[in-house]
């Protein structure tokens, strides 16, 4: 960390000089006119994260700031607009939301702010998950990586850094796409560190082959080992000789992870075939052991720190120097000898007062025995299960199967619709068997109006409905809209924010099935594609064997689909193809074959043929009426 003086060129706050980084500090500076930088709260190998204020929607929020050098690097930018976009459309209740992105002279990402910080900062804290508690933490990012799988997008660096936690310990899963832009980056990271951190990279990431969700699911198989005992499986002196580890052998699973134990050796084996073939998979496992588990019991979360806390957001105070940041790709280093006991010291009583001290812990004891004769009698005493972050149903069946009775009810908040958000008494508290936990379950935020996209072309439809909320488009035959349009959304008129929304688009109206018109005229073929809105465009042929004026096929043929109002080919028989046969009498050899040739029939010769002889006589006579193609016998 800097000294702390303040640049006077700079905005107030502003630090240069961050160890470990290259990231300068922005506090201070408003970004895209919008964002307010109040304080940096992490920071990592691809830039540093701040609490910000969105001044134009009044809300608090978290902005991650890449390396400035990424901002020359076009391949990156590319990559990195694509990324945030489709990192953006994702809306799932354990996928950190992302709400804007930009470039201000550098890149940025807008995120929700999440008060309760990440698994890094727990576990550098010397906090330890208990088998049940990595249980609960591994099924949400399971079911965030399964959302996320299923629409293409792999994660390539889960690790404790990139899972955050909200207030109500509520798990996100963050920077989804930002490794995969990262790697197109020309530019070269800090201090040799590894782009998709290598402590938890599959083995196939030394291969450079295409990733898929299957290396995600190792990362989390080693992401849940290290909450558990604190330590990475198989670790070598450098990235290469880590995944070189990897390759050569399965990691060797703690027993410490209980029931836990056979996925995480499944999810973390080294043949990707050999793994969980989807997220919702594993995430099925986890949940069937998670029943035979103690409740999980609250999280010790790690929070954001000071930076997170702003009494007086209007206030400019003097700039002060902070203390280390978080860097979210650094091993932590923990001390290796024991920490100072601090034993308080407890003033010394008089001896007078040893009998007044005594005859008061005389009362206290009689009123306690007094008190619990008295009370009636309760059931058994149980510890409160976590129901916080849990769907209805799901908190319902946890509350039901730890004997306790289901109370709730619904508030509006920006938690996602239908999951609890708060429960009395607290996770970890004692409740008596019988007794009712209290919960509050989220009804999701206020709905807004819906804009009207009826009409619309697609293009202006997105234009309108993507700040607002996730179209989901429909395609659908219409009669009266025309293709490209939109006929209606549902619902229609109002709905809750970033919710999806159906959105009915015209395909044009519905094919027409091309009649069956072989056999008829002309006329009657036309009038029965009339009444069926299709068109005839006539088209004429020769046929030996369809009577003159009869049709002979259709294009597009019988029962076959054709666009309303689109014109069918009707063809209809001209009848055999006749030709009349020429007198080939006196004519030579040459003058005889050319003259079939125009008159449209063959010849064949008998006799002897040459340049002097002609054609005595021909076996069909001249004049005759016969077929394109007829061969006649000539004689020399």
């Amino acid at each position: 960390m800097g000294s702390g003086a303040a640049d006077p060129d700079k905005p107030s706050g502003t630090v240069e000089g961050m160890a470990g980084s290259t990231v300068a500090d922005l506090v201070g500076r408003v970004l895209a006119g919008r964002y307010r930088l109040l304080g940096a709260i992490g920071s990592g190998a691809s830039g540093r994260v701040y609490v910000a204020d969105d001044v134009r929607l009044r809300r608090r929020v978290a902005v991650k700031v890449l390396h400035a050098a990424l901002a020359e690097d076009a391949g990156f930018l590319r990559r990195f607009r694509s990324e945030a976009q489709l990192a953006a459309s994702l809306h799932h209740p354990n996928v950190m939301a992302v709400y804007d992105w930009g470039e201000d002279g550098v890149p940025f990402m807008v995120l929700e702010l999440l008060a309760g910080g990440s698994l890094r900062g727990m576990l550098d804290r010397g906090t330890r998950l208990s088998p049940a508690q990595a249980a609960h933490v591994g099924g949400q990012v399971a079911a965030a990586l399964e959302y996320a799988h299923s629409r293409g997008l792999v994660h390539r660096d889960i690790k404790p850094a990139n899972l955050l936690f909200d207030e109500h310990g509520i798990v996100r899963v963050a920077d989804f796409g930002l490794a995969r832009a990262l790697a197109e980056a020309s530019w070269t990271e800090p201090a040799g560190t590894v782009l998709g951190t290598a402590r938890y990279a599959a083995p196939e990431q030394a291969t450079g082959a295409a990733l898929d969700g299957r290396a995600d699911i190792y990362a989390l198989g080693l992401v849940i080992v290290e909450s558990v005992t604190g330590t990475v499986p198989l670790v070598g002196d450098s990235p290469l000789g880590t995944l070189g580890l990897r390759q050569a052998s399965a990691i060797d699973v703690p027993e410490s992870l209980g029931p836990l134990a056979p996925i995480v050796a499944r999810a973390c084996a080294a043949e990707p075939a050999d793994r969980y073939a989807t997220a919702d998979e594993m995430r099925a496992e986890i949940a069937d052991v998670a029943e035979s588990l103690p409740p999980p019991g609250s999280l010790a979360l790690a929070g954001l720190g000071e930076a997170g806390d702003d009494p007086h957001p209007t206030q400019v105070v003097r700039p002060q120097v902070a203390p280390p940041l978080f860097d979210q790709d650094e091993v932590a280093v923990r001390p290796t000898g024991r920490l100072p006991v601090t034993v308080a010291n407890v003033p010394r009583r008089s001896r007078s007062s040893a009998p007044l001290v005594m005859i008061g812990v005389i009362v206290v004891a009689i009123a306690a025995v007094a008190f619990v004769l008295a009370r009636p009698t309760a059931g058994a005493t149980k510890a409160v299960p976590l129901l916080i972050g849990q769907n209805k149903i799901d908190a319902q069946q946890a509350a039901f199967g730890a004997k306790f009775l289901f109370d709730f009810e619904f508030r509006r908040s920006d938690d996602p619709k239908g999951f609890v958000i708060s429960q009395s008494p607290e996770p970890g508290g004692f409740l008596a068997e019988g007794s009712a936990i209290h919960v509050v379950i989220s009804q999701g935020p206020k709905p807004i109006a819906i804009p009207d996209v009826v009409g619309k072309t697609e293009a202006e439809m997105h234009t309108l409905l993507d700040p607002l909320f996730v179209p989901h488009i429909i395609p659908t035959t219409d009669e009266a809209v025309p293709a490209g349009q939109v006929i209606k959304t549902k619902p229609g008129r109002m709905a809750q924010p970033d919710a999806a929304i159906d959105v009915y688009l015209s395909t044009g109206p519905k094919p027409r099935v091309v009649p069956n018109v072989v056999g008829k005229t002309f006329d009657e073929a036309a009038a029965l594609l009339k009444q069926n809105q299709l068109g005839a465009k006539r088209g004429d042929e020769f046929n030996d064997t369809i009577p003159v004026g009869t049709v002979i096929r259709t294009d597009p043929i019988a029962g076959a689909n054709a666009a309303r109002d689109s014109a069918v080919f009707v063809i209809v028989s001209k009848g055999p193809d006749i030709v009349v046969v020429p007198d080939f009498k006196g004519k030579t050899i040459e003058e005889a074959t050319a003259l079939a040739a125009t008159a449209g029939v063959q010849v064949q010769a008998s006799g002897v043929v040459g340049a002097k002889h002609a054609v005595k006589a021909q076996d069909v006579d001249k004049d005759t009426k016969v077929k394109r193609g007829t061969i006649v016998t000539i004689f020399f």
